[in-house]
């Protein structure tokens, strides 16, 4: 147990004291890491001793740094596969610093203004996603649905819902199963652009989609 809090104290000092330079999403991951990569030592060291000691702290630091998610190889797979299926289509396909691969689509290929039925443009793509989603069973995913500005929030909050329910709806219909999938409708509250253009609004009347493995469904 002494071993376990010498390495416990190290760990902390070390990501604390790298956090000097360090942006404030940086220092977040850092710390989420420390904390983790200490706690899981604590398990592994009353679990099995310094082997198992060695291997909680990997874990635990990439749970930590994740917000309690985790990107292995099969993330990272999907992540090359989505970036194969969206090449050249404007889709942004990102590993957020908590570990969520995440899918950003443009209006272009998404919605209309004022509309939740998804564009012919992206069902090709949701085609390829619903196959990786189905080989990996373990995998939960998150739908946020945005508009711009045009209207007020009473049209926009339901409208932003419908629009993350509608591709939800389109993955259930390839077989994916809707317990898996949850849903989002953030309005035009969560801008990337200025509402003041027309290219702006485009921007902002998107769709982002998040993958996350939980540590419990992770496979090495």
């Amino acid at each position: 147990m002494r071993k376990t809090r010498i390495l416990m104290a190290v760990t902390a000092a070390l990501f604390i004291g790298g956090c000097a330079n360090m942006t404030e999403g940086q220092k977040r991951t850092a710390t989420g890491s420390g904390v983790g990569a200490a706690t899981g030592a604590v398990i592994g060291g009353l679990v099995g001793g310094g082997k198992a000691a060695a291997i909680g702290a990997g874990v635990g630091a990439a749970v930590g740094a994740g917000g309690g998610y985790l990107w292995n190889e099969r993330m990272e797979k999907q992540k090359q596969d989505m970036e194969a299926a969206t090449a050249g289509t404007g889709i942004a396909v990102t590993q957020t610093p908590g570990n969520e691969l995440k899918l950003e689509i443009p209006s272009d290929l998404s919605f209309d203004t004022g509309k939740a039925e998804v564009k012919n443009n992206l069902r090709p793509v949701i085609d390829r996603f619903a196959q990786t989603l189905q080989a990996n069973p373990g995998t939960t995913v998150r739908i946020v649905g945005h508009t711009d500005t045009t209207g007020s929030d009473a049209i926009n909050d339901p409208l932003s819902l419908r629009r993350a329910e509608s591709v939800r709806g389109q993955l259930a219909s390839r077989g994916v199963a809707t317990a898996r999938v949850s849903v989002e409708g953030a309005g035009s509250h969560q801008p990337i652009a200025s509402n003041a253009t027309v290219e702006g609004r485009a921007q902002n009347r998107r769709v982002e989609i998040f993958i996350v493995q939980p540590p419990a469904t992770a496979q090495y």
